[in-house]
């Protein structure tokens, strides 16, 4: 049976944090506000967008040609859906003005059928449906109807919903097993993990089904050359005939036999997240092996230290097993995204402390890395090992990588996605499973949860993830029995827990890394984790090529680099002891203060070196160097410089 483990709604957590106070304060104050100006083109020296454009010219409220990528749509959907999130925390009278203006513009564009996609309306309108592997319809819809879940859900309007309900009725009647229906789905998973979203908002189980069609019917059949075929192999990108891989859409085999991630990597965990979804609203086991199978290949084989997944710019793929290169990475922030999507779904499936430990791993490095400290700069890319003088177009192969966050992108998937996350990330933090309370992530706040009856406050006082002190405090009417599940995280070697003082033994608590705690508590009881903190040595898998004879330093959830703001160029030839002491250090000018590690370390010196390019009895003189690691999330926010997180041992 499928487990059924419910996260409890951000409308019933608080953050106060000290650490991720002031990323949600700076969504609310900076990012979202900044963003709406984006996507309108009043961003001085920042990428068009047209993204509100096209939908006034889609409205009839403007004129002109539709300008940007035929996924557009989607910048305005998932700034919509940030709206959502922000509102549900804090009333904004203004904030809320601009979305409902947004909204009507959005109705008015919409088509008499319910169709709404403003290229599709402006540019093509004959070619609708036509082009379901590149044009990206379904998941521009999917965006929408996840904005317009959020916005219902934040104020209680329900404009917004009826009009993705419409949407979804039409796509109900264009695809299907009828005789005048397709067959198909979408190139770009989404519409999947959308539609069970908008089931659960309107209890119509139509869209449920249609979610789970989608999913079934992925992969066990020829729908992307049929369709081709059709209009004659014609491509949406270019003029050239459509190449359609398999692999990159994941659409090689059924989901079901799916045992390795392949393809484009936000497709993958996009994917994934709907097959979560169908397991726990079917009890399909089989979809849960499935979506178990692919998940462990991806975190087991395919991920990065700092959370990163997809590691080559070729279709912003997945390769093969272990193939992980540190400089050409992908790494999109998408796909760190999309990776904390699946993580909670399948604790919601399994509460298994594994799952929160990825998720923690992609939150705390490079989901944050991909936006800079003052929230008007953000990563598409997440690259481990830097060397700016490769990245302006002198080497072709590392044109996607960034040395510095740009302002914005004409592809603008990316900063949206941040947004919608960073503004919903109560929904990440506790779940409840039959009689007890999980705490899945470090975050401090009050949290209320009803429980078998029982109005339960918890309060959460998180010293991380700069120190390894968590405290709960429970507040109760009257004493009541549950349990208190508490991850234990795999970066902490031990750990101690204390119940109003007194040291309980962990052996006797721990399940799928959770110390639970099972008593009748009382008003003011408190819990106390101490976890462990030192500074990791992390080795790679063998197989991992890229890192071999390199560490990198991790402390708690924290992956660290090296910079050329601290340690000078030529960063390949650094050296790291193996009896180097590691030491902790506080820089309390960067990102508002950060723990820093430093050592003593070497570096390579070539003062002897001819100019010849090779030579046979040249040697590298070794030097002392002292050596200071800063949090990965921090790096390039201090011009642009080298950076590396695998150092030579």
């Amino acid at each position: 049976m499928v487990t059924a483990n419910s996260f409890v709604s951000m409308k019933q957590v608080n953050i106060d944090d000290s650490f991720w106070g002031q990323y949600t304060q700076l969504v609310r104050d900076v990012v979202v506000p900044y963003q709406w100006e984006a996507i309108n083109d009043r961003v001085e020296g920042a990428e068009k967008s047209h993204a509100v454009q096209n939908f006034k010219i889609a409205a009839g409220l403007a004129e002109g040609e539709f300008y940007g990528f035929v996924f557009q749509d989607t910048d305005v959907a998932k700034w919509l859906e940030a709206v959502g999130y922000l509102l549900m925390k804090q009333p904004n009278p203004e904030l809320e003005a601009i979305a409902d203006e947004m909204i009507d513009i959005i109705e008015k564009a919409q088509q008499p059928d319910g169709y709404l996609n403003t290229y599709f309306t402006i540019k093509a309108p004959e070619d609708k449906w036509k082009n379901l592997t590149e044009a990206h319809e379904l998941y521009t819809a999917g965006h929408m109807i996840e904005a317009a879940v959020a916005y219902y859900e934040a104020t209680g309007k329900t404009k917004l919903l009826d009009i993705v309900c419409r949407f979804a009725d039409h796509i109900a009647e264009v695809f299907g097993d009828g005789p005048d229906q397709l067959p198909g789905y979408d190139g770009h998973q989404e519409i999947e993990l959308a539609l069970v979203k908008l089931y659960h908002a309107t209890g119509n189980e139509k869209y449920l089904n249609l979610s789970k069609y989608f999913i079934d019917m992925r992969g066990t059949n020829n729908f992307f050359e049929e369709e081709a075929e059709k209009r004659g192999w014609t491509s949406i990108w270019h003029k050239n005939r459509i190449h359609i891989d398999k692999k990159y859409f994941q659409v090689h085999k059924p989901v079901r036999e799916q045992a390795e991630a392949v393809g484009h990597a936000v497709r993958v965990v996009y994917m994934l997240s709907g097959m979560i979804d169908i397991a726990r609203e079917t009890n399909d086991e089989t979809l849960l092996n499935a979506s178990r199978t692919l998940w462990n290949n991806i975190v087991g084989k395919q991920m990065y230290i700092t959370g990163g997944i997809g590691s080559m710019v070729h279709g912003e793929a997945f390769s093969v097993d272990y193939d992980l290169p540190n400089d050409t990475v992908y790494a999109e922030t998408c796909a760190s995204i999309g990776l904390i999507f699946s993580a909670q779904r399948m604790l919601q499936l399994e509460p298994h402390a594994h799952y929160a430990d990825v998720m923690e791993r992609a939150l705390y490095n490079t989901v944050i890395s991909g936006m800079a400290l003052d929230g008007k700069h953000f990563f598409y890319v997440n690259p481990l090992e830097v060397f700016p003088s490769q990245c302006h177009g002198h080497n072709h192969n590392y044109n996607h990588i960034k040395p510095v966050r740009p302002e914005w992108y004409g592809c603008a998937c990316c900063p949206p996605n941040l947004a919608r996350l960073l503004s919903s990330l109560g929904d990440y933090l506790y779940s409840v499973n039959n009689d007890t309370i999980y705490s899945h992530l470090f975050i401090g706040g009050k949290t209320q949860v009803e429980l078998n009856g029982n109005s339960i406050e918890l309060t959460q006082v998180s010293e991380l993830p700069w120190q390894g002190k968590v405290l709960y405090e429970v507040s109760v009417d009257a004493p009541v029995s549950f349990g208190l599940a508490v991850r234990i995280p795999g970066w902490s070697d031990h750990a101690s827990i204390y119940v109003n003082g007194e040291e309980i033994e962990l052996s006797g608590l721990m399940k799928d890394g959770y110390a639970v705690i099972h008593r009748e508590w009382k008003n003011g009881d408190k819990v106390e984790l101490k976890l462990d903190m030192s500074i990791k040595r992390m080795k790679s898998h063998p197989k991992i090529r890229a890192n071999a004879g390199k560490v990198a330093l991790q402390r708690g959830p924290i992956v660290y680099c090296i910079e050329e703001a601290d340690n000078g160029g030529n960063l390949q030839h650094v050296r790291l002891p193996k009896n180097a002491e590691l030491k902790l250090a506080f820089n309390d000018e960067l990102a508002g203060g950060v723990v820093t590690i430093e050592a003593d370390g070497l570096i390579e010196e070539a003062s002897d070196w001819s100019d010849e390019l090779y030579a046979a009895n040249a040697e590298l003189q070794q030097k002392p160097k002292k050596l200071t690691f800063i949090p990965y999330y921090t790096w390039a926010n201090r011009g642009e410089g080298e950076m590396m997180v695998w150092v030579k041992e």
